[in-house]
């Protein structure tokens, strides 16, 4: 008896082994797919974005690639080079003028030897007027007849910036180089905002642009002596050290994406929180110039989702396995019911029994959970509906008594009073939850002609509970040729409601009674709608972020964010716009503009 107990013991410890196992494999499998469509995925968002910062860069490059050229074409530069009948002081007299034109940093004419004939800076302390530059790459280049193309760190006042540079000819000689400076410290400057870092590298792995300004002139590799050896000697970064920019390769992805980590060494600590954890390194080629963008995003997410694949897997397979286990004991039920039919009568029965009062109980606790989220519902509206219905019930249940006593007195003059008052009560009543009803329905997404008046009254009586209990006063201003617009009414009904909730609600956190305003206006072929109030107004962080999604000032648990920016989409999509702003007397004001009656129709989606 103890061994069969001991060799069934063996074999359920068996089972559960391979259980494990396989549930262990399948995670592993799954973790590993939900990785790889992760990173896949995270590689096409960040090619997409590298794309755009691609576009914005080489805009910014590209819209000054013609102005050294030019040059070749200005009287006054060619009478300097070839002629000499223009001094360098008039010539560098127009420079300036054409540099404050173009907003480039500096524009100077080299001659042939490479030194510094003319140059826009040539009134400043530091002129470049002068200097021999003929070890510049951008000067070699255009002295081949070539354009040149630069970024460097100039060596007189030490401020980085992208040369850019193209040969004077004449009769096929090269005479002379212009060249422009350009600040790209502007574009730079944006893409410090940006939540994954992004860099710009040089051909040989130095970064010329960062949006994380302690990984500016780092390299992403150790530089070799050769390389160090001609930086020195070209000044092109001005004797800058450049350090490593202390990324660890975990894996590499593909010939362009690979996964990296931050040391966390030789840069400074306030950058620290924004590199932490491992990224997404996508890098995309840029120019002739060998530059190359590399934009890092965190992939916290996808090892997050990666896992969660993982825990399903294996959750499935040992649920898979517990169905096999079931269904292989109910086999072994009925082949044990063959040998003893009696008995097993007896059990099934029992266990038909206990099935239907399982599912007796699951069906009533399925109901039960209906019920409740049903309820849960009714109590949100209950609360505003509560006080607005208490009053008519209370004078309905006063006016039923009366009108059972005056019956018995016979008065039916009276009596008839009191069913006519009730009959109103009702109506009222019914009315105020009509018009939640309706307002809650789902409308068509097209747009037609609103009804501005109309659509506001329905808000109006919508919002009437909650102006009533906060004691508020609503003053409406609707001009007379501002009453129609093209919009979807329901959809402009659940804008108004939004924006004269919020309106009362700011309101009443410093005001024991709230004052609102909505009012029209026919401006040319559009109707602006204004609500505004009496509150404290919108502070400036507010403003900046008030129509994103999920941004609330509310409390937690009375507001999701969500309420302003499908507003915001509800008006773009009908060809409007929603702005928000401060009044100087003091509360803020909405401003929705619409197109009038007339105007270009618009579609809702």
């Amino acid at each position: 008896m103890h061994l069969l107990r001991f060799f069934r013991l063996q074999k359920v410890l068996l089972l559960l082994t391979l259980i494990v196992s396989l549930a262990a494999i399948a995670g592993m499998v799954a973790y590993r797919v939900g990785e790889a469509l992760g990173l896949a995925s995270l590689q096409d968002s960040a090619r997409q974005r590298l794309n755009l910062y691609a576009l914005t860069l080489r805009h910014e490059v590209e819209k000054y690639e013609y102005l050294p050229k030019m040059l070749e074409l200005d009287q006054a530069v060619v009478g300097l080079l070839e002629r000499g009948t223009q001094s360098s002081l008039e010539v560098s007299r127009h420079l300036e003028r054409l540099n404050e034109r173009a907003k480039t940093r500096v524009i100077y004419i080299l001659g042939r030897q490479g030194h510094v004939l003319a140059t826009s800076n040539w009134q400043q302390a530091d002129s470049y007027l002068g200097e021999d530059l003929s070890y510049r790459h951008y000067f070699s280049e255009a002295r081949q007849g070539r354009p040149g193309f630069f970024f460097g760190v100039g060596t007189t006042r030490g401020e980085a910036g992208y040369y850019i540079s193209a040969p004077i000819s004449l009769a096929g000689h090269v005479m002379g180089v212009a060249v422009i400076k350009v600040d790209l410290d502007r574009l730079q400057d944006s893409w410090t905002h940006a939540q994954a870092p992004v860099i710009v590298s040089d051909h040989y792995g130095v970064a010329i642009l960062s949006s994380v300004p302690a990984w500016k002139f780092t390299a992403n590799q150790p530089l070799t002596e050769d390389v160090q050896q001609y930086l020195r000697e070209t000044r092109q970064y001005n004797g800058l050290p450049i350090a490593p920019l202390d990324l660890l390769t975990q894996k590499v992805l593909s010939r362009d994406a690979q996964l990296v980590s931050w040391s966390g060494t030789g840069t400074e600590s306030e950058t620290e929180d924004q590199v932490r954890g491992l990224f997404l390194a996508q890098t995309l080629p840029f120019g002739a110039n060998g530059w190359t963008l590399t934009l890092f995003l965190p992939t916290d997410l996808v090892y997050s989702m990666a896992r969660l694949y993982a825990g399903l897997a294996a959750l499935g397979i040992m649920s898979f396995f517990v169905m096999l286990i079931s269904w292989y004991l109910r086999r072994q039920q009925q082949r044990d019911r063959a040998l003893a039919r009696l008995q097993l009568e007896r059990a099934h029965a029992q266990l038909e029994r206990k099935v239907e009062e399982r599912t007796r109980t699951l069906e009533e606790t399925q109901a039960g959970l209906i019920h409740a989220g049903k309820l849960a519902v009714i109590g949100q509206l209950s609360t505003g509906l509560a006080h607005e219905l208490n009053q008519p019930l209370t004078a309905l249940r006063t006016l039923s008594g009366n009108t059972i006593r005056f019956m018995e007195r016979g008065d039916l003059d009276t009596v008839r009073a009191n069913l006519k008052r009730i009959n109103d009560l009702v109506d009222s009543m019914g009315a105020l939850t009509s018009q939640l009803k309706q307002f809650a329905r789902k409308s068509p997404g097209h747009s037609g002609l609103a009804d501005l008046n109309a659509i506001i009254d329905h808000a109006l009586l919508i919002l009437e509970p909650s102006i009533h209990q906060h004691r508020a006063t609503i003053h409406v201003q609707l001009a007379d040729d501002a009453g129609r617009v093209l919009c979807n009414p329901n959809r402009l009904e659940q804008v108004i409601v939004n924006l004269l909730s919020n309106a009362i609600d700011a309101a009443s956190t410093q005001n024991a009674h709230p004052v609102v305003q909505i009012s029209s206006q026919r401006q040319g072929q559009q109707v602006a709608i204004r609500v505004h109030d009496n509150g404290p107004g919108l502070s400036e962080e507010v403003r900046l972020h008030l129509f994103e999604p999920f941004f609330t000032t509310k409390d937690s648990g009375t507001g999701l964010g969500l309420g302003l920016a499908i507003s915001m989409s509800i008006i773009q999509h009908c060809g409007g716009r929603l702005t928000a702003d401060n009044l100087p007397s003091g509360g803020a004001v909405f401003t929705i503009v619409l197109p009038f009656p007339g105007a270009e129709k618009c579609t809702t989606h």
